[in-house]
């Protein structure tokens, strides 16, 4: 089993950034592939970023090409996405998953859930 914990989340002006951190408790962290994923009021969870265990294998969601970037260190457990030139439709909140295997975009293709981390950008 993995925990997951989301972190770095808050409130920021249109054009910021942040940087938000996944951190993984459990067996073999180094074995799995970690995607984000964000969901806004309304609207259905979607696929962000995600990163295969050796940081290979990137993928992006067209909407965050260019601006986001998702990279993770085994040896600290821990993912980060870098979040740049935001815009009040990057508000959501941000969450990170977890699966044994390559990356996928699907939700459901994903095991084990953070809690989430509401990012909300201020136009």
């Amino acid at each position: 089993q993995v925990q997951l914990v989301e972190s770095g989340g808050g409130l920021v002006q249109a054009g910021g950034s942040l940087r938000l951190s996944c951190a993984a408790s459990g067996r073999t962290f180094s074995s799995y592939a970690i995607g984000w994923f964000r969901q806004a009021p309304g609207k259905e969870r979607e696929f962000v970023t995600a990163i295969n265990w050796s940081a290979g294998s990137t993928r992006y969601a067209d909407s965050v090409k260019g601006r986001f970037n998702i990279s993770r260190d085994n040896a600290e457990n821990t993912v980060y996405l870098r979040v740049n030139s935001l815009k009040p439709e990057d508000t959501a909140v941000y969450y990170c998953a977890s699966r044994n295997g390559r990356v996928v975009t699907t939700t459901r293709g994903y095991d084990y859930w953070g809690q989430g981390n509401q990012v909300t950008v201020s136009s």
